[in-house]
């Protein structure tokens, strides 16, 4: 990999004027403010549908799209709403925060009205193939089948029963038994087609956002949850790749052991993988799931990365994740039957935490990039490998990610020790904070890491109120918004020298500064 640089920013944060980040002319205008920065990727969050809590890492499905990112506006532009209608909607107040309840509220009764008309417009035509767009559809269908019509049922149902649980439904539709799911399938059919029409427009809109950002030059890097939620396609579907009895309950869930911040360890409650289950099958939903991820983006950071060393297991029904175990991941044979099936997908590999000897060795053999967080670095109490001088090229540099605060709002709240050591070593020792997180951002510029990407929100020099994600919490999470007036030619251009004067902008597009970058 050459050096390069790129920008952090959840499409959900961008600018819009129905309630939330798009696929839409902001995301565009976003596009071409990296292209103008200098800027070779963009890196986002999953874009799975989220469910309770709002979490893009806790999905109803591993391979559906979110359908709030749908462009309300293309649909307009296709006849099948109007400005009327998705101008008399409230999104919420708050042009600054993703308002959920009203999104799940007012954004689904717009795409059912869309689903209507793009019913009667073209289902005869679906039928008899008899245009472009009913030839598209169709070939969406075939070749999404695989997941999709799982997708489409699990949803179905769980509208009809009002939100609950799989694990609750009548025992012919929780243990999928085939009567129950032919029935199930006739009586759901409209309902069904309902989430096709969904996944086949986010499909849609994001091929032709991606293309365009190819265009400009820009990779996109994206991110794939490793575990997937209790209440979820996935889980109801394919309960022999997880840990389950025959009577479809866990056997055992996902949690972090007790350590020092936490005595009684984190219980997460997800399912765990049956690997051996996996293996029989040469790990074909897995490597199913990651060719869906490469669909969508150039570049894959796998979340957890750790969980394909091994994995804490505690069993099912505990209150504390206290009387788990550590259990053996699949190592290297699940990335040499990836390369086997997909060839080289080019992976970063969420390593942060504290690493074991056998993570470790796993990331060596697979030469993956890790993951260089300048947030972790400045720690009297410890040696940090997250300290520059301990960077290597083949790493990905930040200041911090989408579950650390803002580079403002930490260099507030930590220790006087620490505040100090971070000064001094990046030599911003009598500067205002301000000043200091741009001094931060230079010295992830600085790393020898091949790769450097910055949280827009530090580049905006925001506060906590920009942070998108406080791990362990539920609430305030996944919301924050941007403004349109903030992304500047004044700030482009600053971002620009910087990508210049180290070294991170191709040279082909070097060659033309712009007025902007003189």
């Amino acid at each position: 990999m050459k050096r390069q640089c790129g920008i952090l920013m959840p499409v959900f944060s961008l600018p819009s004027r129905f309630g939330i980040g798009c696929f839409d002319r902001e995301a565009y205008a976003f596009i071409d403010f990296l292209k103008e920065s200098g800027q070779s990727m963009w890196q986002v969050l999953p874009f799975c549908q989220t469910g309770f809590g709002d979490s893009p890492y806790q999905s109803v499905s591993s391979f559906a799209g979110n359908p709030y990112f749908i462009d309300l506006e293309q649909l307009i532009g296709d006849g099948l709403l109007t400005w009327q209608e998705c101008e008399s909607v409230w999104f919420g107040s708050d042009r600054e925060s993703v308002d959920y309840g009203a999104l799940y509220e007012n954004r689904y009764p717009l795409l059912r009205k869309a689903y209507e008309r793009f019913k009667d417009s073209i289902e005869g035509k679906i039928r008899n193939g008899a245009s472009e767009q009913a030839k598209e559809y169709k070939a969406f269908l075939k070749k999404e089948e695989y997941w999709l019509r799982d997708y489409a049922l699990f949803m179905s149902i769980k509208q009809r029963e009002q939100g609950k649980s799989w694990q609750t439904w009548e025992e012919g539709l929780k243990m999928r038994e085939p009567e129950a799911i032919r029935a199930a399938e006739r009586e759901l059919a409209d309902e069904m087609g309902f989430y096709f029409f969904q996944q086949y427009e986010f499909e849609r809109h994001w091929d032709k956002l991606h293309k365009y950002a190819a265009e400009k030059g820009i990779r996109i890097i994206g991110d794939i949850p490793f575990y997937v939620a209790m209440d979820s396609a996935a889980a109801w579907a394919h309960k022999e790749i997880f840990r389950f009895d025959k009577e479809g309950n866990p056997i055992d869930v996902a949690g972090c052991a007790p350590d020092a911040f936490s005595k009684t360890g984190q219980l997460w409650g997800n399912p765990l993988y049956d690997w051996k289950a996996l293996k029989k099958s040469d790990y074909k939903w897995w490597i199913n799931r990651i060719a869906r991820n490469m669909e969508f983006y150039d570049v894959l950071r796998i979340d957890h990365f750790n969980g394909f060393a091994e994995y804490y297991a505690v069993p099912y029904g505990e209150e504390t994740a206290e009387n788990g175990k550590i259990m053996k991941g699949p190592g290297m044979d699940f990335f040499k039957k990836l390369k086997e099936h997909l060839g080289d997908v080019p992976i970063i590999a969420e390593d942060l935490g504290t690493l074991t000897p056998v993570t470790e060795k796993l990331l060596k053999d697979a030469g993956y990039p890790g993951m260089k967080v300048l947030q972790y670095a400045f720690d009297w109490t410890e040696y940090s490998y997250y300290l520059p001088y301990n960077h290597i090229q083949n790493c990905v540099v930040y200041t911090g990610t989408h579950d650390n605060t803002t580079t403002r709002a930490w260099i507030e709240e930590i220790s006087d020790h620490d505040r100090d050591l971070a000064r001094r070593y990046i030599h911003s020792e009598n500067t205002d904070y301000g000043t200091f997180v741009w001094d931060m951002i230079r010295e992830a510029y600085r790393s020898v890491a091949d790769l450097c990407i910055i949280p827009l929100q530090d580049y905006l020099v925001k506060g906590k109120e920009a942070r998108i994600n406080h791990p362990g919490t539920l609430g305030e999470n996944w919301k924050w918004r941007l403004q349109p007036h903030f992304l500047s030619r004044e700030l482009s251009g600053s971002i620009y020298k910087l990508a210049k004067l180290y070294g991170r902008i191709p040279a082909k597009e070097d060659k033309n500064d712009g007025e902007n970058k003189k």
